[in-house]
């Protein structure tokens, strides 16, 4: 039999801030795409050769879902063909310092490990049940 669960006494507020700032990343790729958009304005295709790996599924899953977060400003340019311009807001620039602050550690890592992270250090593995 486990010990009882004691009652969490400190003032906790209603919501977690970092659990709501948290929250403004999520989604695969979110964090690279405000990253790339911290020099500028960029439209799609830019962000495209920016990040050669995503998908443009993705990637526009990522921009709406970005500006729905009021993280990402879309401007329609008057273009033929049509085309638009992403931005980043106030809020989604307040993000960048974290996001820096993560690639530096990722740095570290990448020195420490002599290039790539090793998928053992960055998930762990399962253990096999006998």
């Amino acid at each position: 039999m486990g010990l009882p669960v004691r009652k969490n006494n400190a003032s906790i507020p209603p919501t977690c801030p970092l659990s709501e700032s948290m929250a403004l990343l999520r989604g695969a790729w979110a964090p690279n795409v405000i990253w790339y958009l911290s020099a500028g304005p960029r439209r799609f295709g830019e962000l495209r050769h920016d990040i050669p790996r995503i998908s443009a599924r993705v990637l526009s899953a990522r921009l709406r879902e970005l500006e729905s977060r009021s993280l990402v400003t879309r401007r329609a340019l008057d273009s033929s063909p049509p085309s638009a311009e992403y931005a980043l807001t106030e809020l989604g620039r307040e993000l960048l310092p974290a996001i820096q602050a993560l690639a530096n550690v990722g740095e570290k890592l990448m020195a420490k490990w002599g290039g790539a992270i090793p998928a053992a250090a960055v998930r762990p593995t399962r253990r096999r049940r006998d």
